[in-house]
């Protein structure tokens, strides 16, 4: 699916010509509470152990944070992250679409959690101007090959590529082609790896619907999807690989994970997109490409549910990422640290921010990779 992105970029401004400059950030969950507080909001039916309407994660965080005006607009979620994604200029922004899109009432059978946003509701992905999703995640398929088909059919009438997912294998296992006037292209490849919890028969087939899976992080898997870029890459094209992996609490980067990130690199992707993790992760610098191990959540509605509160889970971070449109390489990086309140996206207090650049520091240590903030309460990597 090849897309033009036209950016926020003013014509003529040579200084940034060569700059490519992403947005990334970790999973964007539009269902459950957040599609009942939006303008038109789907059957709050669900199927959890202890929770059977949707609405009741809207009651949950109102509860500690106070009431939610309903219905929000589309931007609303977004809330101070369309300011920053306006200040930065971003050519392309890429989400990790951790949802259905969908009005089936079919969900995946045996499975605990299932997400799902009206397709009426897309506005919300319109109103940030996503340019892609990801798509090979854990919950997607929630509601069965006929949400999936629903899903793809509504991102592609609205103008939002997506990579990771579709009616066979080849359809899922190809990119996202991002054409950026003036810049040349980006392929985005999306990929889902079993230790996130996708369901291994929610594997694409010949024949069959479904995501772009990985089995494994082996040195053969990683040559094999070289091979597959590597047929499709142009010169100068900018590749990205993003990557659903791990369990969602626990900051220990497992080492098959740096190996498999290490391999993609030097089969020729420039970036590591990587996301699962409720909560931030280290980050790496590698052979001048980064390496983004868990972007954390950015948009979900888990306000009010307790437990692990010690990962701050309510905090999220905007990567903003300047890459040389022809050579693929990082040229700087800025992390803006925001904060989810009544489903709703603000600027992280300086307290908060410190305290996640502390633990970004400590986390990247070992890769010998340092952030600092800067004046505006940002980071900065180096």
């Amino acid at each position: 699916m090849t897309m033009t992105m036209n950016g926020d970029m003013p014509v003529g401004d040579l200084n940034q010509s060569k700059s490519l400059s992403v947005f990334l950030c970790g999973d964007v969950m539009t269902g459950r509470g957040i599609d009942q507080v939006l303008p038109q909001p789907g059957d709050p039916t669900l199927y959890e152990s202890c929770v059977s309407d949707a609405r009741e994660y809207v009651k949950l965080a109102e509860r500690v944070h106070g009431p939610i005006q309903r219905p929000v607009g589309f931007k609303y979620i977004w809330g101070d992250a369309l300011a920053e994604l306006h200040r930065a200029k971003a050519d392309v922004r890429i989400v990790n679409l951790e949802t259905s899109i969908t009005s089936n009432d079919q969900c995946w059978p045996d499975k605990g959690i299932h997400y799902r946003m009206h397709p009426r509701n897309i506005g919300c992905l319109t109103a940030a101007r996503v340019s892609a999703c990801c798509l090979a995640n854990n919950h997607v398929l929630d509601w069965g090959h006929a949400g999936l088909r629903e899903t793809l059919e509504t991102l592609e009438r609205a103008g939002i590529a997506h990579a990771g997912a579709g009616s066979s294998e080849e359809e899922a296992a190809a990119p996202a082609v991002l054409q950026v006037a003036g810049k040349g292209r980006l392929l985005l490849f999306s990929l889902g790896s079993i230790t996130s919890g996708i369901p291994r028969e929610w594997g694409a087939a010949r024949d069959r619907p479904g995501i772009n899976l990985l089995r494994d992080l082996s040195e053969e898997t990683a040559a094999r999807i070289g091979c597959r870029m590597r047929q499709i890459k142009q010169r100068g094209d900018v590749v990205i690989a993003s990557i659903h992996w791990g369990g969602n609490w626990g900051y220990e980067i497992p080492k098959d994970q740096i190996t498999f990130s290490h391999r993609l690199i030097e089969e020729g992707f420039d970036l590591i997109h990587g996301h699962s993790s409720h909560h931030v992760k280290g980050i790496e610098i590698f052979k001048g490409r980064l390496v983004l191990y868990g972007c954390g959540d950015f948009i979900n509605d888990y306000e009010g549910i307790t437990g692990y509160e010690e990962f701050r889970g309510d905090l999220a971070l905007m990567y903003l990422v300047q890459m040389d449109s022809q050579q693929g390489h990082m040229m700087a990086a800025e992390m803006v640290p925001m904060q989810m309140r009544r489903f709703r996206l603000s600027r992280a207090s300086a307290v908060d921010a410190g305290w996640i650049c502390a633990l970004l520091n400590r986390l990247s240590a070992s890769f010998g990779t340092q952030v600092r903030l800067v004046q505006d309460n940002s980071m900065v990597l180096g």
